[in-house]
């Protein structure tokens, strides 16, 4: 999740085919029911936080915004390096996008005009770093990626602000970003920025970046410091980053709910999966 301060929290996540979602404080509501012992054996075992786990319709919700289904939990993931990047900051390369280089299309689809210019922004700063994956708003045909909208008020004291997921198993993005309409979330007069760093962050999820401090989300969550560890999977360090904290990084759980974008270590690990 991503903190905003005086009290404002905002959760940026993904999941296995798994939403990834961002969210908001609100008003607290009745506590969720207790998670099975074997459940959270499974999630543990995926290398996902089982501290404040949220039984939902379509799954389990963990680490604040990744929804992992049952199915999900059973079958367990692909063993792959993990890109450990300035101590904090780890980038799963379980799910990457292949048959490089290719232009991924995006469509905004019924959404107001801070929306369409936010997911400009996105695009545009990602194309400004010179991967050899590139993005393409389109008004017409079929996208690789849909922006959508969803309503939804607030739960269990947060506000879900958008949801996305990991790239297929064949290679190709997660094919749908949605974003909350509801008045709660992003106000009557939604700000481009804020919106476009939420829209950026979830196409991160698409196209295979995990929370950069997804091992340790005290870092910048606050609370008490939790590893779940790495799920068995390895770590790869790359050369030329810190050996410390690193605080501005587009992909960390937790943020002050402002405009965020990449910072040096981000663009290294982006350069290594997709230049």
């Amino acid at each position: 999740m991503r903190k905003q301060t005086l009290s404002v929290l905002c959760c940026l996540a993904v999941a296995f085919t798994i939403a990834s979602c961002q969210k908001n404080n609100a008003p607290k509501e009745a506590q969720p029911n207790p998670i099975a012992a074997d459940v959270l054996a499974q999630i543990k075992a995926n290398g996902f936080s089982t501290q404040n786990v949220v039984k939902t319709d379509e799954g389990y919700l963990v680490e604040g915004d990744i929804l992992l289904t049952a199915d999900q939990l059973k079958a367990g993931k692909v063993k792959s390096p993990v890109l450990r990047i300035a101590k904090t900051e780890q980038y799963s390369t379980n799910y990457v996008v292949t048959a490089l280089p290719r232009v991924i299309t995006i469509k905004v689809v019924n959404l107001g005009t801070a929306f369409i210019n936010g997911a400009d922004l996105a695009i545009q700063r990602y194309n400004a770093l010179g991967l050899r994956v590139t993005f393409q708003r389109i008004t017409s045909g079929t996208p690789n990626i849909t922006i959508k909208g969803f309503n939804q008020g607030p739960s269990g004291g947060y506000i879900t602000l958008g949801s996305s997921g990991f790239p297929t198993s064949s290679g190709n993005p997660y094919s749908t970003v949605k974003m909350n309409t509801n008045a709660a979330a992003y106000g009557s007069n939604p700000d481009v920025l804020y919106v476009g760093s939420v829209i950026q962050h979830e196409i991160g999820h698409c196209i295979g970046m995990r929370h950069t401090d997804y091992m340790d989300r005290s870092y910048s969550c606050g609370g008490s410091a939790i590893d779940e560890g790495s799920g068995g999977v390895g770590a790869v360090w790359i050369p030329g980053t810190p050996s410390g904290p690193d605080a501005d990084s587009w992909m960390l759980a937790c943020s002050n709910g402002g405009d965020r974008t990449f910072n040096a270590n981000d663009i290294i690990a982006l350069n290594y999966l997709y230049q």
